[in-house]
């Protein structure tokens, strides 16, 4: 049997070709892909993803995947960390306990237990991984029971991945091997260590940083992150642990054994806890008169801002909710992108002078009429809506840009207070798999878009690299200047969306461009055990996304 193929290629050179059954997408690359220097990584067939050593099934398109794509990067860096786990273990002789923790900067950031964490032992890692490329050995797959799989694991000591088997709906799941190691890992891997040529090992605090390439030639940096960030990190990983929850499978397990309900509560305790020590801090400094609330999309800034109003409410103060969405430029007046389109997350969609001029005039005394921006018509109104800074007055304002200097040019900065707020996931898949915290942002999106916005999960998820982007420009350079950072993830979070996301990702058809992804993000959910809501707070940030909020968001 044949099969009739067109390789889609980059210089849109197309090549039509047959092939016969049995053929893999491996060697259909070695004869037709373009000519790149970037390790390829997938093939995608009529839309779909598929592992090169896959056999080829059918007529169609046919595009490959390097690194440099957001679904070849995922592939490449599982493997390259699948390689890590394959060193330490022939250094360490299965004595090390390797984990990876989380995303930090262009990398993750990995501790070692057993082994003493000294530049020499990284060093000794790094060149035995180099080593493991140079032998170019087979990434092999095999689909094995579930249940053998659940085995396998409790024998190895590796609790988390047998409890995470343990919840598994699928009677067969795919196990990766690199010669004698085993393992599993969520999604698709490289064929082979020799295509996993870019990596770096750069020693961090406790532990160490598994750095990736993020250039298209493959050069890899030093690793360039925010002290807070870490910090935010490090003590999310402790109320995990303080909770008992620290992978999907532990969390499956509390939720099996009736602990749902204790779980939330806890969760949001911290939460507030943590909202009325902002709250305070700002409180004991009378001089703050701008608390100035960034994050990227999907963080729940809308909630904190309210929750934090009512904690400085409680501490004596009277603050004022500003959205910087009320300064945008007229319509007709915004910035334009490459494409042409109106660029509504430039700094200058915003009328910085305008705001500038306002916040100089109330910090002096004055009373001032803000704007409102009227997005069905995209101009700019005034409401009569004046306010005056008293004593114990404070502006609480929120927005993409809210720690960009440029915004807040010429006023004291005594008098500003600085928040950076994101949902940084707490929970692993199993210790080799970090959760994404991109990931958890995407999918709050896609279900708060659906209900408060009718845009359906293929228009979100097409939007999501633009969104992406923006937040790459506008926001993260500029979380270091933050006086305080706000962890929004709940560690119950993704049980509750699933219900909501799941029907939502199922309307994605085969045929559109966004289906991979959705299917992906299905894939996803189902390692999770479903969770009521019914135990949930209307002031939770969770309510922002599903609805249910007591808060105007």
């Amino acid at each position: 049997m044949e099969y009739q193929i067109t390789i889609k290629r980059q210089n849109d050179n197309d090549i039509h070709t047959s092939v016969s059954e049995g053929t893999t997408y491996a060697e259909l690359c070695r004869e037709h892909a373009d000519d790149t220097d970037n390790p390829i990584m997938l093939a995608r067939i009529n839309g779909r993803l598929a592992e090169l050593g896959m056999p080829v099934t059918e007529s169609g398109d046919v595009s490959f995947l390097t690194m440099t794509n957001r679904d070849g990067r995922r592939t490449y860096r599982r493997s390259v960390v699948f390689v890590m786990q394959k060193a330490a273990r022939m250094l360490w002789g299965g004595g090390e306990r390797l984990r990876v923790l989380y995303s930090l900067g262009e990398g993750y950031y990995c501790s070692l237990s057993g082994v003493e964490m000294s530049d020499d032992n990284i060093n000794r890692l790094y060149m035995q991984m180099k080593e493991l490329v140079r032998e170019n050995i087979p990434i092999v797959k095999t689909a094995e029971k579930t249940s053998a799989a659940e085995s396998f694991f409790e024998k190895q000591g590796m609790a988390d991945k047998a409890q995470m088997m343990h919840y598994r709906r699928d009677s067969v799941v795919n196990m990766y091997s690199i010669g004698e190691l085993k393992n599993y890992f969520y999604g698709y891997m490289a064929p082979s260590t020799g295509c996993l040529r870019y990596f770096r090992l750069q020693k961090y605090e406790q532990g160490f940083v598994l750095l990736f390439p993020h250039r298209a030639d493959g050069r890899v940096e030093k690793l360039r992150t925010s002290k807070q960030l870490y910090i935010t990190l490090r003590q999310s990983r402790e109320w995990s642990r303080m909770l008992g929850v620290g992978t999907i499978g532990a969390l499956n397990e509390a939720v099996a054994d009736g602990r749902g309900q204790e779980i939330i509560l806890l969760q949001e305790a911290m939460m507030e806890e943590k909202i009325a020590s902002i709250a305070e801090n700002i409180s004991n400094d009378r001089k703050r008169k701008f608390i100035m609330i960034a994050g990227p999309s999907s963080s729940g800034k809308t909630t904190f801002s309210n929750r934090l109003c009512i904690q400085l409410t409680a501490k004596g103060l009277r603050p004022h909710q500003i959205s910087l969405d009320n300064y945008y430029v007229n319509r007709s007046d915004s910035p334009r992108d490459e494409d042409g389109n109106p660029d509504f997350e430039s700094l200058s969609a915003l009328d910085i002078g305008l705001f500038s001029s306002d916040m100089k005039r109330l910090l002096s005394g004055e009373e001032v009429e803000l704007p409102f921006f009227n997005f069905k018509t995209g101009m700019r109104e005034y409401r009569g809506n004046y306010i005056h800074l008293a004593d114990n007055d404070v502006l609480v304002i929120e927005g993409i840009h809210g720690l960009n200097e440029q915004l807040i040019t010429g006023i004291p900065q005594q008098s500003v207070f600085r928040i950076y707020i994101s949902a940084l996931t707490q929970l692993n898949i199993d210790e080799h798999n970090p959760l994404s915290t991109t990931d958890v942002r995407l999918i709050r999106r896609i279900v708060r878009d659906s209900h408060a916005r009718a845009t359906d999960a293929q228009m979100t998820i097409s939007m999501w690299d633009m969104v992406r982007r923006g937040e790459e420009k506008n926001i993260f350079p500029y979380q270091d200047s933050a006086d305080a950072f706000v962890n929004s993830a709940l560690i119950y979070e993704l049980p509750v969306l699933k219900v909501y996301a799941e029907p939502l990702l199922n309307k994605v058809g085969r045929d559109c461009p966004e289906y991979a992804e959705a299917n992906r993000l299905l894939k996803l959910l189902a390692y999770f055990l479903p969770l009521p809501t019914d135990g949930i707070s209307s002031n939770s940030m969770i309510r922002e996304f599903i609805g249910g909020s007591c808060f105007s968001v």
